[in-house]
């Protein structure tokens, strides 16, 4: 359903996006995983249209984003990482006029859109700008459904929302997935990627890895461990001065520790910890994730 190809991007001296390539499946939830700054945005951008790549082909639904630029409009459904709609419209009249736009109307497509919608409706005559973040957030996905696009592509839609928002939304995405919908999202959230089919690991404009999630957990193939305890600048610190400190990254309110050798064990490295102050450290092996993979996935580059 989509297809990248070698694709590059740079705004002046700055490279966007460098040799880029992977292909979504028809019916696939797809996720774009990476921190601030490292080609999310652009990417989307060029697949929906809106900017040209500099090298390399894309095609969405069979249509060249270059070449069909009109055709393909019609079967794509975006929602931009910024709240985008008319914050002086009311829900109704947004979603009135953005099905306008693509020739139809809402009453045409609701029950394509009601899962979604319904929850706005008893707020349907309020101002999109009182919203409050959840329901914007529902709104700019009603209006990217309601013309049925073959293919949507989502910039951080949950970025700044509440947890049950999120959670919601992403209830929401399986439906459009179940009924035929191919989703490419992007996420700062390890808990949404998670429930992508297929991720892919974006830094500097470049790909790292493209897999199901748990095939990416997999591939981290050191010892790790979670560690607690108060003064974490000088944990940080006295972690990362042991002989076998390979890496040591905070997450959250723990530090996780990847040791460099097989050995190591949480005991060992609890009296480690004992002899530099640390008396009250929590220290256990733990099962790593995707943002582990991607932090030690970064140190190669």
């Amino acid at each position: 359903m989509v297809a990248i190809e070698n694709i590059h991007k740079t705004f002046g001296l700055t490279t966007a996006l460098s040799g880029v390539r992977f292909e979504v499946a028809e019916g696939e939830l797809f996720g774009l995983i990476g921190p601030d700054g490292a080609g999310k945005t652009t990417l989307f951008r060029i697949l929906v249209t809106l900017l040209v790549p500099d090298r390399g082909t894309a095609t969405v639904d069979d249509l060249d984003v270059v070449r069909d630029v009109r055709a393909l409009r019609r079967r794509l459904g975006y929602m931009p990482g910024r709240f985008s709609l008319y914050p002086d419209l009311t829900v109704e009249e947004n979603l009135t006029f953005f099905a306008s736009v693509f020739g139809t109307t809402a009453a045409a497509n609701y029950d394509w859109i009601r899962p979604i919608y319904e929850q706005l409706e008893p707020f349907r005559h309020r101002r999109a700008g009182a919203l409050s973040g959840g329901m914007k957030q529902k709104l700019a996905l009603s209006c990217a459904l309601v013309h049925r696009p073959r293919v949507l592509v989502l910039d951080e839609p949950t970025t700044g929302v509440d947890a049950v928002s999120r959670a919601e939304f992403w209830e929401n995405l399986a439906v459009m997935k179940d009924s035929g919908v191919t989703i490419l999202v992007s996420t700062p959230y390890m808990d949404e990627a998670r429930r992508c089919d297929r991720v892919a690991l974006l830094q500097n404009g470049s790909i790292l890895e493209v897999d199901r999630p748990a095939e990416i957990e997999r591939r981290f193939e050191r010892r790790l461990f979670g560690i607690r305890a108060r003064g974490r600048r000088a944990l940080l610190e006295a972690l990362r001065e042991h002989p076998q400190a390979h890496s040591v990254f905070r997450f959250g309110d723990s530090i996780h520790f990847a040791a460099a050798g097989a050995d190591l064990r949480p005991e060992l490295l609890g009296t480690y910890l004992e002899e530099r102050g640390f008396h009250e450290a929590d220290v256990a092996l733990i099962e790593p994730g995707i943002e582990d993979v991607f932090m030690e996935r970064m140190q190669r580059v």
